[in-house]
């Protein structure tokens, strides 16, 4: 499985590329960081997004798109920032017909380091030790990208076929107003 992890951001829009199936040695493909000026009028810096988001689906031609679920903040301003990031890069896959997931920060943070309240750093040295790299990724937001792709290879799978029995079992449920009588 190949997943493209993104870490929406307007400013720093992290981004990285994992392959690889739970339970085996995973492996980087690429890392990096799509930047906007912080100056910029807000509709070019989702242009910018865009491009960006785009150039990576192009390159690396992933099965699977991970996005960090947008959780509300203290700063509204911050929020709205990462949505509108969040939703580009959405769309961009959407557009392609590639699977979306999102998942929230806790569930990356205890899918990598085991723990949900994990800090940066650790974050940071799991996807290190897990990529088996030199370094950790810089800044943050590439190594967070990494790691929801990683969360996506390993728990995804699980989410699937959830999401499939789920399906099933409301195809399979009489609907409400069948057998009813006037």
């Amino acid at each position: 499985m190949r997943v493209l992890g993104v870490d929406p951001g307007l400013t720093r829009c992290g981004v990285g590329v994992v392959e690889g199936v739970a339970g085996r040695p995973l492996t980087m493909l690429g890392v990096g960081v799509v930047r906007t000026p912080a100056d910029a009028e807000l509709g070019r810096r989702l242009v910018g997004i865009e491009e960006g988001i785009e150039r990576w689906l192009d390159e690396y031609r992933p099965e699977h798109v991970a996005v960090e679920r947008v959780f509300s903040q203290h700063n509204v301003r911050t929020v709205m920032g990462t949505a509108q990031a969040s939703a580009v890069a959405m769309l961009c896959a959407s557009r392609r017909g590639i699977p979306v997931a999102l998942h929230t920060p806790s569930e990356v943070k205890a899918a990598v380091t085991g723990s949900g309240r994990a800090d940066k750093a650790q974050i940071g040295a799991m996807v290190t030790r897990l990529l088996r790299l030199d370094a950790p990724p810089k800044p943050a937001d590439a190594a967070d990208a990494l790691a929801l792709a990683i969360c996506h290879i390993w728990r995804g799978p699980a989410q699937n076929r959830l999401q499939r029995a789920v399906d099933r079992h409301t195809a399979a449920a009489p609907s409400p107003s069948k057998g009813r009588t006037a």
